[in-house]
């Protein structure tokens, strides 16, 4: 069963056709990857679904609900959160101030109440801490959560990202190149944390990204872009092998010399 579903999805800057046409479908609870060349029109495809960008053309609902027009912080509300492919973090806040801040569109107390310190808020505010500390707990960082975002090294900030989503309570979780600068430990950490919480939270996640082996060992489903049309659809061992994809990444003459992607 689909969650999220984008049909005829079109996007343009000036001359430039940075999605044009997309459909496709994401199954609910599982992990799909959208890939394609530099320049494929992913970041843009993300933008699109969050609200960054308003689509010139097409449909993207969640659940059946339409996001178009729809603002980024009632998206996110809604359901859908993530990271980006340039770390974002606030960075001389400190770690767990970091993941507060993803918590702050459930969070019900108003201004005066914040100004004035009132009980309910102190007490909201308390219970977000909690929260924020066992998310901390959940991608390994607690011990740093004093520390300032700034100060950790680049892997630990990656997990913060996630950490920071996850605060939102969101159904879908966006990874924009998750793995992108993290050395071989790093990324079969992320690649861990990633099956967790697939698993344990039940949450769809959509990734892109370049490493081409996390992909296949992680997505069970891949959409592939280039010049920002959808070229192919499928599973790991399909888009292995599809001429169209190896064409994409790797020129014309990869494909007539048979080499694989």
């Amino acid at each position: 069963m689909a969650i999220l579903t984008v049909a005829s999805l079109k996007k343009r800057f000036g001359g430039l056709v940075a999605v044009n046409g997309v459909d496709y479908s994401f199954p609910s609870g599982e992990i799909s990857a959208v890939i394609g060349p530099n320049g494929a029109g992913k970041t843009t495809f993300f933008n699109l679904i969050t609200g960054i960008y308003v689509p010139d053309g097409g449909r993207i609902e969640l659940d059946g609900k339409s996001l178009v027009r729809v603002k980024p912080h009632v998206i996110a509300k809604l359901g859908i959160a993530r990271t980006f492919q340039n770390i974002r973090l606030f960075g001389s806040m400190s770690v767990l101030e970091n993941v507060m801040v993803g918590m702050h569109i459930h969070l019900k107390s108003g201004t005066p109440g914040t100004i004035l310190g009132w009980g309910k808020v102190r007490h909201e505010e308390q219970e977000a801490r909690r929260k924020a500390y066992r998310l901390l707990q959940y991608v390994g960082l607690e011990r740093h959560f004093n520390e300032e975002a700034s100060s950790l090294p680049y892997g630990a900030q990656r997990k913060l990202e996630v950490a920071r989503a996850l605060a939102v309570q969101p159904k879908v979780l966006l990874l924009d190149e998750p793995a992108a600068g993290m050395n071989p430990r790093e990324t079969a950490e992320l690649t861990a944390l990633i099956r967790r919480m697939q698993r344990e939270l039940e949450l769809t996640i959509i990734l892109i990204e370049h490493d081409m082996k996390l992909v296949m060992q992680l997505a069970e489903h891949i959409l592939v872009l280039d010049h920002g049309e959808k070229i192919a659809e499928g599973g790991p061992a399909a888009i292995r092998n599809n001429p169209k994809v190896i064409e994409a990444y790797l020129g014309k003459n990869a494909v007539e010399e048979g080499v694989m992607a």
